[in-house]
């Protein structure tokens, strides 16, 4: 293989307008060859996605030197050339959208290349056809799934016959169905039409099937290697702050088992170390970390949100009417976490928009403790039911922290001081001590604190019920854990109720008490955690999945019930392996 990508001793440095220059890469060296697939994993400030803008000139170097097929990305002559050859594809779909038919959108490149119009219809009906799109080509892009619209964002990169697709958190946002829709694709074009494959990723068990792995820390590369060789340096990759695919992590604690990369290897290599038979069962750990079983979860078992047959239309009374929700039956209970989980379009953000009056039931009804939801009483449901938004950085808006975390309180009307207490608490339990950054500029802050932000001015207003819209998207593992040590802390300490929205079905293994299904609007089934993923097929007819140690004990231990953590897991193989004779 050729290099077509060849970075020597690349630096580069942001120089704000305020505040003290950034350093974001130090020195990185890296070659791509023809027709690789390489992921690029670390944690959020790392700087990968500085080094994937580097690929096609979207940023220039502060030092050292980047070539694309013999192209030095500093000479602006060839700058259309580069970015000919490398194709980018953003985390963010609904921001890459410039038309609104997605015909249209995949042409748009190659209008901008002046390729002739023949040339261009004969592009778009490639590029839509390789990325399975060719169906939707007449439809408006913000009609579609999140995994549909990030397969049109990378047709119309296609469409510019790139040698080189660099996916920039492409997947951070989908739901399982889109991540392995996108994933297909990628792999796809990869190995049967040779496009070179830059991915940048917080999912590590998208870089099983990678041809190579680079982690970053801090700008620099800190490994780099085959997938296996990478994960099967656990303890390594944790002190990078990374994650480690569940079956690795399990590997790793059994003895003999060496590196695993997938589910089907670890099943064919633990076959022998099961010997069939029901085991007693562990108690199990979770993130909630207080020692309490499944089900001791100091709930009541009162009703604080009831839900019965609610309806909501968008775009109601006109030809593109759209029922989003029908006959939704759900309740939230006292002190409870209760998960949503729901391919993208299900209607789970939906739902939750009515438990704090956002959304008014079109038809059914929703009451709040006890109250139906009515505009005369809605200020009162959203003191003691707070949302936090998907992406809930950008709720913010005032010029300073302390004054975006006290917008919330002194809209209820509150003297000064109990604002100034409330802003106190709410920062100091999110981790952002209150004189150290309430005057700091809100937009100045990392994503991770933004974020932070954002969560303390819903903490402010102090409410019984607390719903997050996916509050993790988008993070790396770090930035995961964090938040859910926030929350749940909170939690613990003042009895709120969780709601949780999300696709990643370990975080809600280890948290959730009941879990609610979502699909075409509609609720199709609720239970505990052990119940929903004992139907593993159903969630996948669904385009969900279940936790990856889920789906390795289903194999090796059906009879066990579905296991939800890597620790059950390692105790019920090993007291198996132990009671062989």
């Amino acid at each position: 293989m050729h290099p077509i990508l060849r970075i020597e001793n690349l630096h580069h440095t942001y120089t704000p307008e305020r505040g003290a220059p950034v350093q974001a890469l130090r020195g990185v060296n890296l070659t791509v060859h023809t027709g690789e697939y390489v992921v690029i994993l670390g944690h959020n400030g790392s700087g990968k996605s500085t080094l994937a803008k580097h690929l096609n000139a979207l940023l220039l170097p502060t030092e050292g030197n980047v070539w694309v097929k013999g192209w030095n990305t500093r000479e602006r002559e060839y700058v259309l050339s580069i970015r000919s050859t490398v194709g980018m594809v953003f985390q963010h779909p609904d921001n890459q959208f410039v038309a609104t038919i997605v015909e249209e959108d995949v042409a748009f490149g190659p209008e901008n290349l002046a390729v002739p119009r023949d040339e261009i219809i004969k592009r778009v009906d490639w590029s839509l056809e390789r990325v399975e799109m060719s169906k939707h080509r007449l439809r408006a892009p913000h009609l579609l799934s999140g995994g549909q619209k990030q397969r049109v964002c990378i047709a119309g990169v296609l469409a510019m016959r790139p040698e080189v697709l660099v996916l920039d958190e492409a997947t951070a946002m989908l739901d399982p169905l889109g991540r392995r829709e996108v994933l297909e694709v990628t792999h796809r074009l990869n190995r049967g039409e040779g496009v070179t494959v830059v991915a940048i990723t917080h999912h590590m068990d998208e870089a099983v099937n990678a041809d190579r792995v680079v982690v970053m820390e801090n700008g620099r590369i800190a490994l780099e290697g085959a997938p296996r060789e990478v994960f099967a340096q656990v303890e390594r990759l944790r002190e990078l702050q990374m994650d480690v695919p569940q079956v690795a992590q399990l590997a790793a604690r059994l003895p003999g088992m060496g590196a695993v990369l997938t589910v089907e290897e670890f099943v064919e290599k633990a076959k022998g170390r099961v010997n069939g038979g029901a085991q007693a069962r562990e108690r199990r750990t979770d993130l909630r970390g207080s020692g309490r079983a499944r089900g001791e979860n100091g709930s009541s078992g009162e009703t604080v949100i009831r839900a019965e047959n609610l309806a909501h239309f968008y775009m109601r009374g006109t030809p593109l009417e759209v029922k989003a929700i029908e006959g939704v039956n759900l309740e939230v209970r006292r002190g409870e976490v209760l998960g949503l989980i729901g391919h993208t379009g299900s209607g789970k953000s939906t739902v939750v928009q009515h438990f704090n009056g956002l959304m008014r039931a079109h038809e059914g009804r929703v009451e709040v403790f006890g109250q139906a939801v009515r505009d005369e009483n809605v200020r009162a449901i959203r003191q003691k039911v707070g949302l936090v938004f998907q992406q809930p950085e950008a709720q913010l808006f005032e010029q300073y922290v302390g004054d975006d975390v006290a917008y919330g309180p002194r809209n209820l009307k509150l003297s000064r001081e109990e604002v100034r207490e409330r802003v106190r608490r709410a920062m100091n339990a999110v981790g952002l001590p209150f004189e150290e950054f309430k005057d700091r500029v809100t937009f100045a802050l990392s994503g991770g604190q933004m974020r932070r932000v954002a969560l303390a001015g819903v903490l402010a207003l102090e409410p019984e019920v607390l719903v997050l819209d996916e509050p993790t998207a988008g993070l790396d593992p770090r930035g995961r854990a964090q938040v859910w040590e926030l929350v749940l802390r909170w939690r613990e300490e003042r009895g709120v109720t969780l709601v949780v929205i999300s696709h990643n079905m370990e975080e809600l293994a280890a948290v959730c008490d009941r879990l609610a299904v979502v699909a075409e609007g509609k609720i199709v089934a609720t239970g505990t955690a052990q119940e929903i993923f004992a139907e593993a097929e159903k969630l996948r007819a669904l385009g969900l999945g279940v936790p990856q140690i889920t789906e390795v004990m289903a194999h090796l231990a059906p009879e066990a019930g579905p296991v939800l953590s890597v620790d059950e897991a390692v105790n019920l193989l090993s007291q198996r392996s132990q009671s062989e004779p």
